[in-house]
This record gives structure tokens, sequence and C-alpha cells, in this order.
């Protein structure tokens, strides 16, 4: 009996340091940047029509997006790491002038 309660803590003690890092390792597969993602086949709606007779609501301070004038990223690669912080940017330091 005793031997059954020494690996059944063995047991909890080693899933609780493992954790569930193979389930989340499972899940960021599904979800790597490397998969079309479900907000890339979001579209723009029509603006709201109002029926004749019923206020205008009030637009002034409503999210317009603007269109994308650059051109996309380059895609990335199956083996190409995830970018969740975007690259570093350098600037080159001026010259100083004599």
């Amino acid at each position: 009996m005793k031997l059954v309660l020494k690996l059944g803590m063995v047991l909890v003690v080693s899933l609780a340091v493992v954790g569930c890092n193979p389930i989340r390792a499972i899940k960021s597969r599904a979800n790597a940047c490397h998969n079309k993602q479900p907000y890339q086949a979001s579209a723009s709606v029509a603006p709201l029509k109002i029926p004749a007779g019923m206020d205008v609501p009030d637009t002034t301070n409503a999210l317009h997006i603007p269109e994308l004038k650059e051109p996309p990223p380059t895609p990335r690669r199956g083996k190409d790491p995830c970018l969740d912080e975007p690259p570093p940017y350098k600037v080159a330091k001026p010259t100083p002038q004599a």
C-alpha cells in the first residue's frame, strides 16, 4: 500500500513539474504564425444605412482604419520563428561635422 502511495505522489509531483507544456506546445503549433489566422479573412462592410425619419448617429469619434499602402511583409516559412515582437530598429548615428 505504501508503494502505491509513493508512486501516486511521484506521479502527482511529476505532473505538477511538467505542467501543461505539451498541451501548450500543441496549441501553439495549431495557432502558429505560419497558418492562416481567422482575422485575415475579415472584410469591410458597407456603411450603416439610416432609414428615413431616423436620427443619424454621431460618428465623429468613430474608428477609421486607413488603407494599407505598404507592401506585405515577406512570408515566413515553416522553420522560421514567429515574430512576437518587431525586429530591432537601429538608426545610424550621424557623423560629427568638423
